[in-house]
């Protein structure tokens, strides 16, 4: 399989156009597709539609309605991730679709943990520093690991490069919190819903990196699932078991639905009515 021509939204219902060039890319927004199925898209739509107000004040409606149509464009065979995106063509805000197809799934991670802290100038949407955050992925894998660790500028654990992380602590669940100024992943959203609601403590909070030795830390993201941390490199800090993984894994996994484009149903919850995973 190889990756589409990006498709430009006309603004007309579900009619596309060619993009005759990609245009600036300031906004962005993935998710895995495999045979049709699909984790917390409604999810995925609002944070999309979310930003492009913010930073463009594009009306929310507009955006989910081009939501819609890329929805029906989707493949429903193969594994894919297709990309949605907010460009500038001749300085005008634009919708398009990127269909892409998706990487082999990933089962394991090795994190690094770099020298300088975060720089982003916008942590909390995807898009306005996509070019550092493949510069830090870049410098993680010429480093001999798979993805990079942000810090804070005290040296706090934040997230990944193109993930959330979580860890467990005494049978809890943590996270760093919003505070923090992380992006409000959709996996780390699924799986801080599907804790609580099975009974799971939460606790939140930004680690030092030696904190987390000998801890099950996960990287987690749209395209991967969980990935359990296996090693760091720029780090002397041993990596803890993977006990739970697989089994919130197999929760993902479960929650994997047909995309719904009915304009008449009401947005589904990043969670799932699905049965929550025993810690």
């Amino acid at each position: 399989m190889t990756a589409c021509p990006r498709l430009r939204w006309t603004g007309a219902s579900d009619r596309f156009e060619s993009a005759d060039a990609p245009g600036q890319v300031r906004i962005v927004d993935s998710w895995l597709v495999a045979e049709g199925q699909v984790r917390a898209f409604e999810a995925h739509a609002g944070r999309f539609s979310a930003a492009c107000a913010e930073l463009f004040g594009i009306e929310t409606g507009q955006t989910r309605e081009f939501m819609r149509a890329a929805a029906a464009r989707l493949p429903a065979q193969g594994r894919w991730f297709p990309r949605a995106e907010l460009v500038l063509a001749c300085g005008t805000p634009r919708l398009q679709l990127w269909i892409r197809p998706a990487p082999p799934p990933g089962r394991t991670v090795r994190l690094w943990l770099p020298a300088t802290p975060d720089t982003r100038t916008c942590p909390r949407i995807k898009g306005p520093d996509l070019d550092w955050l493949a510069r830090q992925r870049e410098a993680a894998v010429a480093a001999g690991a798979d993805e990079a660790v942000l810090v804070s500028r005290a040296g706090r654990v934040l997230e990944g490069s193109t993930t959330s992380i979580l860890w467990w602590r005494d049978d809890k669940l943590c996270a760093p919190g919003d505070d923090a100024g992380v992006l409000p992943g959709i996996t780390r959203s699924v799986l801080l819903d599907a804790a609580a609601a099975s009974g799971v403590p939460i606790a939140f909070g930004s680690p030092w990196p030696a904190e987390l030795a000998g801890l099950e830390v996960w990287a987690v993201n749209a395209l991967h699932g969980i990935r359990p941390v296996t090693g760091w490199v720029g780090a002397d800090i041993e990596p803890g078991p993977a006990r739970r993984a697989a089994r919130w894994q197999r929760h993902l996994d479960e929650i994997a639905a047909p995309i719904r484009t009915d304009r008449e149903k009401e947005p589904a919850h990043v969670g799932s009515a699905v049965p929550r995973p025993q810690a």
